[in-house]
């Protein structure tokens, strides 16, 4: 898996759609998810670098599915692109909120 990319709440940036791979290294389609983290924008500095190595973590335990990871710290939201793997999206979405509770799934595919 790449680093988890962390945007900065005022840059903007280039849009999601063309920095997110739609298919691996096989040219198989990945799955899409996201992650909502609740008012993390106005959260303390050490609580939000908190919350990121927290994310990391959970990142490396699931490091062969992860391909990528973007937290919107504006909108307080994580997209996370992941290989085809069965059940992966409720794994990793469980091991955030057992690390973050206040993590939210919005939406997979």
């Amino acid at each position: 898996m790449s680093a988890l990319v962390v945007t900065s709440p005022f840059l903007p940036a280039e849009p999601l759609r063309k920095r997110a791979p739609a298919f691996d290294e096989h040219g198989k389609a990945l799955s899409d998810f996201m992650v909502l983290f609740p008012g993390l924008v106005r959260k303390p500095q050490h609580y939000i670098q908190s919350t990121i190595e927290h994310i990391q973590k959970v990142f490396a335990d699931h490091g062969q599915a992860v391909v990528f990871a973007e937290l919107n710290l504006k909108l307080s939201l994580l997209w996370i692109s992941v290989k085809p793997i069965p059940g992966i999206r409720f794994q990793i979405t469980e091991a955030l909120r057992a690390a973050i509770p206040e993590a939210r799934i919005v939406s997979h595919i």
